[in-house]
């Protein structure tokens, strides 16, 4: 393996310039010197992927491109020198680094279904779905109960996760903390609140009483869970940032869920998952900014779902039809055929 930079710059949508500063707690100066590093980075991906592709006999019959803009310089080298190369772009919408580089992809993968009209006026667009793990599949109900049990949960009650990924989510958990004593009224709680903000939520835990090794509430808090697929996989409700691997992850499952786009993402990608599947009838969605300034709206579709079983059945089923269990191996095939064609 050998690495090749890249520069990340700091963009974010509908964002004021002081916003930056309250959310990552910059200054102008870490700004400003954090954009001029990443244009720098860029630099150095396109110096590096250029002294590694310039040799004719060290050229690849084909390059497979994910990831955003760490892929850029090597994507841009490759259109320089003629080298086939395919696009895996996870979102509803491309970001600005694969849409600079969509129109000489040889294929561009979708993770999420393409408009059909694309099909005639886009010829290399394909909708192969997102890998996700082969343990990210839907879970019977006696195994449910059984995941409810070995997390020390009531299996007789329902169960709602909450995670804002492996970082966490600072609005997801804020909310979490505002409404939580009146989610403990009729379901059972499971909070992931990530890396970056378990430090802040730890006095949560007076909520999760231990006798031993036994559960005696219904709220288990995590800095991070290691078996994420067993956890959601327990869940009877989900909710989740709206990023395309755990929206992949949770149609596996086959999960009534609750999405909470970050709606402040370059692109608006996240709202743009949420809106599709919304519209379809596969998730609920509920606005962040909304949520920030009153969190009785997360409450309220949470206990929404719950009471109504048959809803989350209706929008399980769909959810999973969006699923692509051959994502993986489709991506695969596209990927060798290409390097077959290129060794032709």
């Amino acid at each position: 393996m050998r690495r090749i930079p890249a520069g990340k710059f700091h963009r974010y949508a509908n964002w004021h310039l002081k916003d930056y500063f309250v959310h990552f707690g910059l200054t102008l100066k870490d700004l400003i010197i954090g954009n001029v590093l990443g244009f720098f980075g860029f630099i150095a991906g396109l110096v590096t992927a250029f002294s590694r592709l310039v040799s004719k006999s060290k050229r690849p019959n084909v390059i497979f491109l994910k990831g955003g803009y760490v892929c850029l310089p090597v994507g841009l080298v490759a259109k320089l020198f003629h080298i086939p190369y395919i696009i895996h772009e996870s979102d509803t919408v491309a970001g600005l680094a694969n849409r600079l580089l969509m129109k000489k992809a040889k294929k561009v993968a979708f993770g999420m279904p393409i408009p059909e009209e694309w099909q005639e006026t886009h010829p290399n667009y394909v909708w192969t779905g997102i890998p996700v793990g082969a343990q990210f599949k839907p879970v019977s109900e006696t195994k449910q109960t059984s995941l409810k049990k070995a997390f020390s949960f009531s299996p007789d009650k329902p169960l709602v996760v909450i995670t804002g990924g492996s970082q966490g989510s600072e609005n997801l958990n804020e909310a979490t903390r505002a409404i939580l004593p009146e989610l403990l009224k009729f379901t059972s709680v499971g909070l992931v609140a990530g890396r970056k903000h378990y430090e802040n939520m730890i006095d949560l835990k007076k909520y999760e009483n231990w006798d031993k090794a036994s559960l005696e509430s219904d709220f288990r808090i995590w800095e991070f869970n290691t078996t994420m697929d067993e956890l959601m996989g327990a869940a009877d409700v989900v909710v989740s940032r709206a990023g395309a691997t755990t929206i992949a992850e949770l149609a596996a499952l086959k999960k009534a869920t609750i999405l909470v786009p970050f709606a402040r993402l370059p692109g608006g990608h996240q709202s743009k998952n949420a809106e599709r599947l919304e519209k379809v009838g596969a998730v609920s969605v509920v606005n962040d900014l909304k949520m920030v300034e009153k969190p009785e709206i997360l409450l309220d579709e949470i206990h929404h779902l719950i009471r109504s079983p048959k809803l989350r059945s209706e929008m399980a089923e769909k959810f999973h039809e969006e699923a692509r269990a051959d994502a993986a191996k489709r991506l695969a095939e596209i990927i060798l055929e290409e390097a077959q064609v290129g060794r032709a």
